[in-house]
This record gives structure tokens, C-alpha cells and sequence, in this order.
């Protein structure tokens, strides 16, 4: 008997329970996910079909079932009702006023944070923990700030010396810009969480020889930090796109969509449509296009990905 032959335990020699341990392990991971499988699919995988089904029917609140089948009559009412347009176009307007700050900021403030050698858990808290705020705590303290006479931005206002300061929450014009503002304070915080994250990954060494070339630190950034954080660019501007398209919390604490319907957004109209007017069937077909509005954009990202992975080849 050879060595080999010693050193190899045979079938017979080897514990039952050892032989299982694939298959037990197995078992162990799908009980582990189950509990989570049984919420996903019920919070959000059901639901996300109810939506499609119930957009071709006539459903509604007052009665059971699906009602009557609509074909496309929803989808045609929506299309030709001007305060859908009208709620896409706060969507949109919201988008435009968020994102380009909301990244750019993010962006700026990581790096200053990032070349802090010391403290830089401060900068990463304070900006951060309005993030984890619930939206209710940030709708009462920016209420609170836009409150004519007696609001903080009043206040401002009046120190500076305007003598009939305009209310932010009760302007058409500038409601808008008031919960865009009250959103960037809010959510800054994870966009600058994602570009502190990206710059930490990105070796110092390369710095340390760009200096030594005599760049600048502006040069540093403009040909360095930017195009290897190209990829979380990327990431954060879909992100924060997605994000704002779905906008509701913000506008429905502050305004109500108002005053009048200047600041009605698409997800307003859904709830508007299927709670006060009980039309689940018009509601979902709401949620439906804007939902084609989403996955337009996730593609177009998509395509925006490929063509720096080809650029990078």
C-alpha cells in the first residue's frame, strides 16, 4: 500500500454528514432569502403587476374586483389631460433644478472633505445625517424656515433690508424652487457619500507624481479625479435622476402641490387620482408612463455606460 493510498480516505472512512454539507448549505441560503423572497414579492413584485393589469381595467376603490375592461382608455385620457402634462412638467422641472446641484455640490464638497487629514468624520457625519432624517422631520423644518412673518428666510429676508419679502411656499414662481432647495439640504449627503467613496479608492501615489510634474491642483482634479471617477459620475446622476422623478414626500408636506397646482408632480396625480377620486384604473396608467419615463432614462445610462467602456478599450 503506497503512501498516496494512505493519505486518501476512501468513501467508506468519510462522515455522512460531510457528504451533505453542499446540499444542507443549499437549504440553509434559500431559508435565509425566503423570509426576504416572501416581502419582495408580495411588496413589490405584486404590486408592480396590479399596476399593468389594473391600467387596462376600470378599477376603482368603491368596488371589488378589476370592473370593466378599458383597453387603452386610461392611458388615452391621461395622454390628453392637461394636468398630466402639466404634473410631467413639474416632474421635469424639479429634475432640472435638483440634479445638476445635487451633483455637482456632492462632487465639490468630497474633495475638500477627501484632502482633510484629520476631522474628516465630522464632514462625512454632518453631511450625512440629514440624509437618514425621515421626511416628515425635514418637511416641519423647512416649513418652519419658508414661514412667512415669523420664518427663518423671512427673517433673513428682513435683515437684509427687503421691505415686503415675497412668501417662498405661497409663490407660484418660487414654491418650486423652495422644495428644491429644502431636497439638496436633505440628500446631499449620500451623492457626497458616493464620490468620498470613490475618491478614497483612487491611489495617492498618483497625486503625490502629478505634483511632482508640477501640476496644479485644479489640473490635478480637471485630468486626475475626474475622469476615474467618470463611472460614479455616472452612477450618482441616474440615481439622482430616478430619485427626482419621484418626487412626492417633499411637495406633499410643503405644499400640497400648491398654491393652485404649481407644484403638482406625476406621483401627486396618482395620489390624487386613486385616493380622492378613487380611479385606480387612470392612476396606474399615471404610474405606468411615468414608470416608461424611468426605464427611457436606465437605458439611455445604459447606452452612455457602453460607450465609455468603449472609449476606455
Amino acid at each position: 500500500m503506497t503512501a498516496q493510498t494512505l493519505a486518501t480516505p476512501s468513501a467508506a472512512t468519510v462522515p455522512a454528514g460531510r457528504a451533505k454539507t453542499p446540499l444542507s448549505s443549499a437549504r440553509a441560503g434559500w431559508l435565509f432569502v425566503a423570509p426576504f423572497g416572501v416581502f419582495y414579492l408580495l411588496f413589490l413584485v405584486w404590486p408592480v403587476i396590479y399596476m399593468f393589469i389594473t391600467s387596462f381595467f376600470h378599477t376603482t376603490l368603491v368596488k371589488p374586483g378589476f370592473g370593466n375592461f378599458a383597453g387603452f382608455a386610461n392611458y388615452r385620457e391621461m395622454l390628453t389631460k392637461p394636468e398630466f402634462w402639466s404634473a410631467l412638467w413639474h416632474t421635469i422641472q424639479f429634475t432640472i433644478y435638483t440634479v445638476p446641484p445635487l451633483v455637482i455640490l456632492a462632487f465639490v464638497f468630497a474633495v475638500l472633505a477627501n484632502r482633510v487629514r484629520r476631522g474628516q468624520w465630522f464632514f462625512r457625519l454632518a453631511f450625512f445625517v440629514p440624509f437618514i432624517l425621515p421626511s416628515a422631520a425635514i418637511g416641519l423644518i423647512w416649513f418652519f424656515i419658508f414661514t412667512p412673518s415669523t420664518g427663518l428666510w423671512n427673517g433673513f429676508q428682513t435683515w437684509l433690508g427687503v421691505a415686503d419679502p415675497a412668501p417662498v411656499l405661497g409663490t407660484p414662481a418660487l414654491a418650486m424652487i423652495g422644495i428644491a432647495i429644502t431636497t439638496i439640504w436633505w440628500t446631499i449627503g449620500f451623492n457626497f457619500i458616493l464620490y468620498l467613496a470613490g475618491l478614497q479608492d483612487i491611489p495617492r501615489e498618483i497625486y503625490e507624481a502629478a505634483a511632482v510634474d508640477g501640476a496644479s491642483t485644479w489640473r490635478q482634479i480637471r485630468s486626475i479625479t475626474i475622469p476615474l471617477l467618470s463611472r460614479t459620475t455616472t452612477l450618482v446622476v441616474l440615481l439622482q435622476i430616478i430619485a427626482s422623478l419621484k418626487i412626492f414626500d417633499q411637495v406633499y408636506l410643503l405644499t400640497a402641490g400648491g398654491p393652485g397646482i404649481s407644484t403638482q408632480v406625476l406621483l401627486g396625480l396618482v395620489t390624487t387620482t386613486a385616493f380622492s377620486d378613487y380611479r385606480v384604473g387612470a392612476a396606474s396608467a399615471a404610474s405606468v408612463l411615468l414608470f416608461i419615463v424611468i426605464l427611457i432614462v436606465t437605458l439611455l445610462r445604459q447606452v452612455v455606460e457602453r460607450v465609455q467602456q468603449r472609449r476606455e478599450a
